[in-house]
C-alpha cells in the first residue's frame, strides 16, 4: 500500500493537535469525490448508483477531514447544508428552508479513501444524522485522538466498514454504521514497520565501506 500516498498535509495543523477536537466530537454528540452511506438493508453503498461496496475492502479515514454542522432534509432533497471543521465551532443558521421536514438536523461527517481492493484510489465522503451514525463516527474519532495522544506518527485509522443493528418497537431492525480499526498507518500510507525501515536506511554507503570496495577490487586484479 506504500505506493498510495493517503493524504495530503499542506496547510493542515499539526497530528498532535487533533486530539482536543476529536474529543470535543463526544460531548456535541474535507469532501470525498462520491457520497458513502448505509441503506436501510444495512448495505455499505456509495455513488449515485448506490454500488455496494466490497465485502472486508479497506478504507483509511483522514483524521483531518472530520466536520460537524446542520443539514435540512425536504421529500427526499437536500434543501441546505452548513458544514465546518470540527477544530471550529458549528456553522451559524437562520431559519429552516420552509420545506424541510425536519427543521435544521445535527450532521457529522468524515473523508475516506478505499486502500485495498476493487475501489482502491476512490475517495467518499461520508455524513450522517442518525443516532447510531453519529456515535460511529464519535467513537473513531475519539479513537484517532487515543492513538493521537500515543503515537502521533500513524495518526491514520484503516477501517472496515460493518454494520450493527437495533431492535426498534415500531420500525424493527434498524442498522447502523460500525468502523472496524484494523490497523494504524501514517498520513503518506506508509504502515509503522516500513516507516521504521525507510528511516534507518542509509542514504549513501559509509566512507569506510566506499573506500574499501575499490582496494578488495584492486587486490583480486592483480
Amino acid at each position: 500500500m506504500s505506493e498510495v500516498s493517503v493524504f495530503a498535509t499542506a496547510g493542515l495543523p499539526t497530528v498532535t493537535d487533533l486530539a482536543a477536537s476529536l474529543r470535543g466530537m463526544a460531548a456535541g454528540a474535507g469532501s470525498g469525490s462520491v457520497l458513502l452511506k448505509m441503506a436501510k438493508n444495512g448495505d455499505w453503498i456509495f455513488g449515485s448508483d448506490q454500488t455496494t461496496v466490497e465485502p472486508n475492502a479497506e478504507w483509511a479515514i483522514n483524521p483531518f477531514s472530520f466536520i460537524h454542522g446542520y443539514i435540512a432534509w425536504g421529500d427526499g432533497e437536500v434543501l441546505g447544508e452548513a458544514m465546518g471543521p470540527i477544530a471550529r465551532p458549528k456553522p451559524e443558521v437562520g431559519e429552516a428552508p420552509a420545506a424541510a421536514k425536519r427543521g435544521w438536523e445535527d450532521q457529522v461527517g468524515l473523508s475516506v479513501k478505499c486502500v485495498s481492493g476493487a475501489d482502491e484510489g476512490m475517495e467518499a465522503r461520508f455524513t450522517v444524522t442518525s443516532v447510531g451514525g453519529k456515535k460511529a463516527v464519535q467513537a473513531v474519532a475519539l479513537a484517532i485522538a487515543a492513538q493521537v495522544e500515543v503515537d502521533s506518527t500513524n495518526p491514520v485509522p484503516v477501517v472496515v466498514l460493518r454494520k450493527g443493528h437495533y431492535q426498534h418497537k415500531s420500525y424493527g431492525r434498524i442498522y447502523t454504521p460500525e468502523f472496524e480499526v484494523v490497523r494504524w498507518i501514517a498520513m503518506d500510507g506508509r504502515a509503522p514497520a516500513q516507516a521504521a525501515k525507510d528511516d534507518t536506511l542509509p542514504t549513501s554507503p559509509p566512507p569506510a565501506e566506499a573506500a574499501a570496495t575499490p582496494q578488495a577490487t584492486r587486490r583480486r586484479v592483480v
